[in-house]
């Protein structure tokens, strides 16, 4: 009988379904929903030290819906982190781990390029009682002027720096969140691997501009008349995202083995987890999907994947992650492998005909009429 539960970088999970950083974990009373829907673990909303600087806007979304107008296929969005005091949160962190002991709390930071911030806030978020980190190196608008986010991000060198501060405090697990508004994913992950970050998480939000309005003239959303690109996620960007991981697997496998990778990027249904499993991911992160259809998907989902598991007859989700990665190749290697295979049809030439029968090649010519 197939399970769901798993052990990644020390954290047992019922399932490899987590709560990705945004909105669905944004304070104590929605991260408590999670747990008790079945959730595996839940990444809280990005914090830092210093959230005065931190001021949403409304609107502050704009979704794609599909030709047809039923479903929601694209989401922007234009949300900073959280904007919630610093205290708070270690208030809220502390209460849901006396709730829920047994889960996995994961903490996502963010701060500026300076090693005192990064080295207090994992120490406090520590003494919180939370299972791990996720390092927010990866969002995609807002606050780029401090340097946050995906402005540090973009930079191996200066990314290196920080994870190398971060596990120098760190005593719990610590994933890096990778933007995708990058040429070579690898380059920045494997600058958070190289300075001993426990894993990766791959991928944030891509950099948009939704449309615009062709009776206003104005780009969407609009604020005031005017806007900011954001982040787009939702079904539109798992092509994208199944790209970035695989490459981000192939490299952990070859460079970094054992290191852990969590997968994000239009995730709704227990196949699309298989899907990025199968490329290499150890879990999978839910946001967007969490906001179209509830906390409650976390249980077709769990669902869809255990009869996938049943039907290939797979145990455990070890069985099977990375499965797939050996089928990728370089598109001359593929040119090859199709002529070999062409020129060893056209050796191998089937009798049309009673009167082609050969008593020399008897034995060949029935061996390629076979199956």
């Amino acid at each position: 009988m197939p399970t769901l539960e798993t052990t990644v970088d020390g954290l047992k999970l019922p399932n490899p379904f987590i709560i990705a950083s945004g909105p669905p974990g944004t304070n104590l009373n929605v991260i408590v929903k999670a747990f008790r829907e079945g959730w595996g673990a839940v990444i809280a909303k990005t914090v830092s030290l210093d959230a005065s600087k931190v001021v949403n806007v409304t609107p502050r979304y704009a979704k794609l819906h599909s030709t047809d107008g039923k479903e929601i296929v694209g989401w922007e969005n234009i949300e900073l982190i959280s904007d919630r005091p610093f205290k708070i949160w270690e208030d809220e962190f502390k209460k849901c781990k006396d709730m829920f002991p047994d889960r996995a709390l994961i903490a996502s930071i963010m701060e500026e390029y300076r090693k005192e911030a990064w080295v207090e806030i994992v120490e406090r978020c520590e003494a919180c009682g939370v299972d791990g980190f996720e390092l927010n190196f990866s969002c995609p608008h807002g606050l780029p002027e401090r340097k946050m986010g995906a402005a540090m991000g973009e930079n191996p060198e200066i990314l290196e720096e920080v994870v190398g501060w971060v596990m120098g405090a760190a005593r719990k697990p610590v994933w890096a969140k990778m933007t995708p508004n990058v040429t070579h994913i690898e380059d920045p992950s494997r600058a958070a691997l190289k300075a001993s970050a426990t894993g990766i998480s791959a991928i944030n939000t891509i950099r948009s501009v939704m449309g615009v309005n062709l009776e206003t003239l104005r780009p969407e959303p609009s604020v005031e008349g005017y806007t900011t690109p954001g982040g787009y996620s939702c079904r539109a960007v798992k092509p994208i995202a199944l790209r970035m991981v695989m490459e981000v697997a192939q490299m952990i496998r070859k460079e970094f083995p054992g290191r852990s990778l969590s997968a994000i990027g239009g995730i709704e249904t227990g196949n699309d987890a298989a899907e990025f499993i199968l490329l290499g991911a150890d879990t999978v992160q839910v946001c967007t999907g969490v906001m179209k259809f509830g906390y409650e998907l976390v249980k077709p989902m769990c669902e869809q994947l255990l009869a996938f598991m049943e039907k290939h007859k797979f145990e455990t989700i070890g069985n099977f992650k990375g499965k797939s990665l050996d089928y990728f190749t370089t598109h001359a290697d593929l040119v090859k492998r199709q002529s070999e295979r062409k020129a060893a049809q056209k050796a191998a030439k089937v009798v049309k005909s009673d009167g082609e029968w050969s008593g020399e090649e008897f034995v060949r010519q029935s061996e390629a009429l076979s199956r």
